[in-house]
């Protein structure tokens, strides 16, 4: 870590232009200083259009010239996506990018004039002052395969979200107005007899009014071998039992019909979603790689390499441990020693899809995870519960990741544990 920091350091020289960029959705503000901490001119504005690109660019060519400053580093925070735009171009341009996490703009301003007051040139002065002090990381902004599977991933997610709401509204609904149905059908909305019938007849009275033949026929239109008259039957008996609210029943029928309709549609762009992902996961060069660890699919491969971006680009994998805020962080001051937890500083939807990856193998039968979680949880020193367990494992599954991109191998049941490891189990179930 240190010597990363020396590195950033004296990468600092005095022919660095250093630019600080405070971004928003709108208007940008740059501040400009050289290694010293000297602010060089004035602020400048940055509007959000290409007139604007162009003007900062030509104002950091003017301040190089005028200073006689052979290399620009510019620093700029990841609010939300407005800073892309800016950064691809500028990056274009040959210019580094390099970021700064806001958490650290936002403790460090007071230190400049000892006001907390809060404006955006201010923070621009912030974020430059915090580049010449090597308090920055490297920006990513992958251009090929794996920037596909960031935005098809996106794309996905965005559409699971939205299914999940149409699923549970869907369910609210049947709850208030056929409460039955759910006896019949263990999953009303994903079986699809049930489905069909939501479609066409959505509650008790319109089922009693078709009549037992009827509920047969139209679930045959969906699946014709599989359901008998028996359901149609119970479906039947459900209907004409029902304690559901019957006010304003014409229009949750239509309410029903059109939820059901929306539902199929974020199902069919699932599926397209998902044949793109398989296409750019393809590209990426590892899929096979990837795919050989037990308990990851198409899916969650795609998925994990949009977080991750091409696991080459590090050196250790323990670079890809802080990317995810899996990094271990201890509270101890003096006598005191605290407890060791991660650090939860990194990206959140990759430690969400580590644990549930982790959580799938370990209920896997005779796996090398599930041994590994029993042994973690079952050893005499240092003992961990079921969630530590898990997120050892998560961490365990990232470094597969790295590995197995890294030397183009793939997984080795044998290797995964590692022969300290296995013989500590052996011991633990031999006591």
């Amino acid at each position: 870590m240190g010597n990363k920091r020396n590195a950033k350091l004296a990468a600092i020289t005095p022919e660095t232009l250093i630019v600080g960029i405070d971004i928003a959705k709108r208007v940008h503000w740059a501040r400009f200083i050289d290694y010293r901490g000297i602010e060089l001119g004035r602020a400048e504005k940055i509007t959000n259009d290409k007139q604007g690109f162009e003007n900062i660019l030509t104002t950091i060519r003017q301040q190089c010239n005028t200073n006689s400053m052979t290399k620009v580093i510019i620093g700029m925070e990841p609010t939300g996506h407005y800073w892309k735009a800016l950064a691809c171009f500028l990056k274009s341009k040959g210019l580094e990018i390099v970021l700064i996490n806001p958490m650290h703009t936002s403790r460090i301003k007071e230190v400049l004039d000892n006001n907390q007051s809060k404006n955006d040139q201010k923070d621009a002065a912030v974020i430059a002052r915090l580049v010449r002090d090597g308090n920055y990381y490297e920006s990513y902004l992958p251009d090929d395969s794996y920037a596909d599977l960031r935005v098809i991933s996106a794309a996905w997610a965005t559409v699971a979200k939205e299914k999940s709401i149409l699923h549970n509204t869907l369910t609210a609904v049947l709850d208030e107005y056929f409460p039955e149905m759910a006896q019949v059908f263990k999953d009303p909305i994903a079986s699809k007899a049930a489905r069909q019938i939501l479609k066409t007849y959505p509650l008790p009275a319109m089922i009693t009014e078709i009549g037992i033949a009827g509920i047969h026929s139209e679930m045959q239109k969906a699946v014709k071998k599989t359901v008998g008259i028996g359901k149609a039957r119970e479906l039947f008996q459900a209907a004409e039992g029902s304690i559901g609210v019957t006010a304003g029943a014409t229009a949750t029928a239509v309410r029903i019909q059109t939820l059901i309709s929306h539902l199929e549609l974020t199902e069919k762009s699932q599926e397209q979603l998902l044949v793109e992902m398989k296409k750019y996961l393809e590209q990426t060069g590892i899929s096979e790689e990837i795919l050989s660890i037990p308990c990851i699919g198409i899916l969650s491969a795609a998925r994990l390499l949009a977080e991750i971006g091409d696991p080459a680009r590090f050196q250790d994998h323990r670079q890809l441990h802080r990317l995810a805020g899996y990094n271990l962080v201890a509270q101890s001051s003096g006598e005191h020693i605290g407890t060791t937890k991660i650090s939860k500083r990194g990206r959140a939807t990759l430690r969400q899809l580590l644990y549930q990856t982790a959580m799938i193998m370990v209920a896997a039968k005779n796996s090398e995870a599930a041994e590994m979680h029993w042994y973690l949880k079952a050893r005499l020193v240092n003992q961990l519960t079921g969630k530590q367990s898990l997120v050892v494992i998560a961490k365990k599954i990232l470094t597969l990741i790295f590995y197995l991109a890294k030397h183009h191998q793939c997984y080795e049941k044998e290797r995964f544990l590692g022969e300290i490891r296995k013989n500590q189990i052996k011991h633990l179930q031999a006591a």
